[in-house]
């Protein structure tokens, strides 16, 4: 069974950057679409980006795009979402999943938090 690790969360100031990373683990990285969605508290589950199983793809949502970039390592087996640019409100909790689409995730990890304050 698939098994996915998120790291990298920390508190950054408004501007600054972030690397997160999610080591997969039971399936190679490139077995699913593996992406990113966030959670804030009082706000709804967001979808922030995903990379293809199959030729390495990526989108983004529409509140990222320019900023996150997504990429996988396979001799590593891990998925990395660089963020830059970040702003008070890409603060919430990052997890990363099997991405069916940025609207639907499954085999979620416990995910890593982000704070982006000064």
């Amino acid at each position: 069974q698939v098994q996915l690790v998120e790291s990298g969360g920390g508190l950054v100031q408004p501007g600054g950057s972030l690397r997160l990373s999610c080591a997969v683990s039971g399936v190679t990285v490139d077995y699913y679409d593996i992406g990113w969605f966030r959670q804030a508290p009082g706000k709804q589950r967001e979808g922030v980006a995903c990379i293809s199983r199959s030729d390495g793809s990526t989108y983004y949502g529409a509140s990222v795009k320019g900023r996150f970039t997504i990429s996988r390592d396979n001799a590593k087996n891990t998925v990395y979402l660089q963020m830059n640019s970040l702003k008070p409100e890409d603060t919430a909790v990052y997890h990363c999943g099997v991405c069916y689409g940025l609207g639907d995730f499954g085999f979620w990890g416990q995910g890593t938090q982000v704070t982006v304050s000064s």
